[in-house]
């Protein structure tokens, strides 16, 4: 925690009520940055939740008709499909509360070339279509995944910055101020107290 450095005298109780305001204005927008911000990471993980289940939904169906189409064709099968067909990703960005994380992702999965071999049974034409959905919601999950993470880490950040103002800060500024206040009343007692003595008549002393 920094060092207060306080002015003495009024300019410092006038800093130190400054600061004690400001520090407190920013407890208050940060606890309603919060509260915007736990918001959204529920709204997200609950996202997240549903886009996890989709992905191991479609990747247990697409791995059960692989396993039919081997059971039909045998592992050679796949060696006659052997190629490479590269997906494309296009992630959109947003934010929340100035935290920048993924919006949405689009898989573009390409479909066969002209000429290339067909799957030599049936069951691995539907394994084909179902990996390429398990990609596409692979995806989506992993963006999904990326922004509650980003937003729980602000939560995270956030919900420090406010425990420091309210538990630390705040109350080290307000014993400062107590304590200014009360050096300074005392300043001014003082010199009310030699004001009046000044203007008191001082008497001759008396006579031998």
């Amino acid at each position: 925690m920094a060092q207060l450095r306080v002015p003495p005298g009024r300019a410092g109780r006038m800093k130190l009520r400054r600061s004690l305001g400001a520090a407190r204005r920013g407890a208050d927008l940060l606890d309603q940055k919060l509260r915007i911000l736990r918001a959204r990471h529920q709204e997200l993980s609950e996202a997240e939740r549903v886009a996890r289940e989709h992905w191991h939904r479609r990747l247990g169906e697409a791995e059960s008709w692989l396993r039919r189409g081997l059971l039909l064709g045998g592992e050679e099968a796949l060696d006659a499909l052997a190629r490479t067909r590269p997906a494309e990703l296009e992630v959109s960005w947003t934010s929340t509360m100035g935290v920048r994380h993924p919006g949405r992702a689009t898989c573009t999965v390409p479909g066969r070339q002209p000429g290339e071999p067909a799957p030599p049974n049936t069951a691995l034409v539907h394994a084909e279509s179902a990996y390429a959905d398990a990609v596409r919601a692979a995806a989506e999950y992993a963006a999904a995944r990326a922004a509650a993470r980003a937003v729980g880490a602000e939560v995270l950040s956030t919900g420090r910055r406010v425990r420091a103002l309210r538990r630390h800060w705040v109350p080290r500024l307000e014993a400062a101020l107590a304590r200014a206040d009360a050096a300074l009343e005392q300043s001014e007692h003082e010199d009310a107290v030699r004001r009046r003595w000044a203007a008191t008549p001082q008497r001759p002393p008396p006579a031998p």
